[in-house]
């Protein structure tokens, strides 16, 4: 319970409001989150200019930032608070320094990687082997809270398609359902 109380005291929570960018796509991560409250995208702006969704972080979640093998470091992606947020801000550099001094710490985040990884490589297969009415079924199935607290738009870009198939996709289902 004492390296419980004094990881708690080590860590730094931070309030931040809607729109805030918390790191933008090309540069360097120096920080790491995890959401306790509020709604934080991920996406990329490719060459076109157009903006890709690859996620959404919601309670809970930690925001993982994997760029270690990349040999400039910079980050793929742009993280933006959708709305007021509160999220614990950890330091990847001094992280090595925290495994040391707390060792259950490690195992516990490892465990959760472990766990987010999985996670994610069966939604990738899922999402890959699906339509954009099953993916948008998942999406209902999985993480129904989204669909009121993120923009269509973003939504569908999440999904792959665009917002007036997603709108299509949304009549359909109503549709179905009565």
């Amino acid at each position: 319970m004492d390296n419980q109380q004094a990881v708690v005291e080590d860590i730094l929570v931070q309030k931040y409001k809607k729109g805030t960018m918390l790191l933008r796509q090309g540069d360097v991560p120096a920080k790491c989150y995890f959401v306790l409250k509020g709604c934080a995208r991920q996406y990329s702006i490719d060459e076109t200019g157009k903006e890709i969704t690859s996620n959404f972080y919601t309670e809970e979640q930690a925001v993982s930032i994997f760029n270690h093998h990349k040999q400039n470091k910079a980050s793929a992606y742009t993280l933006t608070c959708l709305e007021d947020c509160i999220l614990v801000v950890g330091n990847p550099g001094a992280e090595n320094g925290m495994f040391h001094k707390y060792p259950q710490l490690e195992t516990m985040i490892r465990k959760m990687v472990e766990e987010n990884l999985g996670e994610v490589q069966d939604e990738l297969a899922s999402f890959i082997a699906s339509t954009p009415e099953e993916r948008y079924k998942a999406l209902l199935q999985k993480r129904p809270h989204l669909v009121n607290r993120v923009p269509q738009h973003q939504l569908a870009s999440y999904l792959g398609i665009t917002p007036e198939s997603l709108s299509r996709i949304k009549r359909r289902i109503n549709t179905s359902d009565c």
